[in-house]
């Protein structure tokens, strides 16, 4: 059972901002709870079918959401830039609002984290933020360091919006997609966000983890999920051949197993 689309207000930043999220399967009340952060371009929609099915497979329940500037929530001023904390933010400051919310007692009940791309590097930093107010986290392609090879391949994202169709595909998923590619993609090309690292902080996460990246990844190396378990001795690494940096459409059925092995050696 998948609930509709609805919203809810959270105050950030000094403001009202709308939020678009899902409940799946929420009749499985007894069941834990996964809640999914999507990639820098992403949204609730741009998922698909990928949480009911990880969702059922799991025997969990799942809230997906379109963080501010995403999807069908609140816009991204059009002369609001973010900064090198943006990902900082969410973890430490939206996602808790969110949580809060919707009534997610995090201390009774942790839910558990699911972050693909920038969600998945916010997922490490809600780990390491709030380490006894979550079950487990699985980060997907996540972002621990600025490689060149990130980089370039936000310059060729620059370059297709501007000359190809990429926009109006993203429009599709998004009520103002300008919000949402210029907010990801001047953050990740403004030049002091090369230093940008949140190495040291993973030595503070305590819960299970499960870091995932695919073989052919195209925004990042191997080194991002090396780095993690270098840092986190309880890190499970897997590494998807003929896969790129989006595990769940180029892997999805190898993908949920690992998650629900996962699991259930620490559910």
């Amino acid at each position: 059972m998948i609930d509709a689309v609805q919203f809810v207000d959270i105050d950030w930043g000094g403001r009202r901002v709308r939020i678009e999220h899902q409940w799946i399967r929420p009749q499985r009340t007894q069941r834990p709870l996964i809640v999914l952060l999507h990639e820098g371009l992403g949204s609730l929609a741009m998922w698909r079918d990928f949480p009911q099915r990880l969702c059922a497979r799991c025997d969990t329940r799942g809230l997906v959401y379109s963080r501010p500037g995403y999807g069908r929530s609140t816009p991204r001023d059009a002369q609001e830039a973010w900064g090198l904390d943006f990902m900082h933010r969410q973890a430490n400051e939206v996602l808790p609002a969110l949580l809060e919310a919707l009534h997610i007692d995090t201390a009774a009940n942790p839910p558990w984290l699911f972050g693909h791309s920038d969600g998945g590097s916010i997922t490490l930093l809600y780990a390491a933020r709030f380490p006894k107010r979550l079950a487990g986290a699985i980060t997907v392609a996540p972002h621990i360091v600025v490689e060149d090879l990130s980089v370039a391949s936000i310059e060729k994202a620059r370059v297709a919006y501007l000359q190809t169709d990429l926009r109006e595909r993203l429009a599709k998923y998004h009520d103002d997609p300008d919000s949402a590619f210029w907010g990801w993609n001047r953050i990740w090309l403004h030049p002091p966000f090369r230093e940008w690292s949140i190495e040291d902080e993973l030595e503070s996460i305590r819960c299970p983890l499960l870091a995932v990246q695919g073989l052919d990844d195209e925004y990042g190396t191997l080194e991002q999920i090396h780095g993690i378990a270098r840092r986190v001795a309880q890190t499970q690494l897997l590494e998807l051949p003929d896969c790129g940096h989006s595990p769940h459409r180029d892997q999805p059925e190898r993908l949920i197993d690992a998650t629900s092995s996962f699991l259930q050696q620490h559910t």
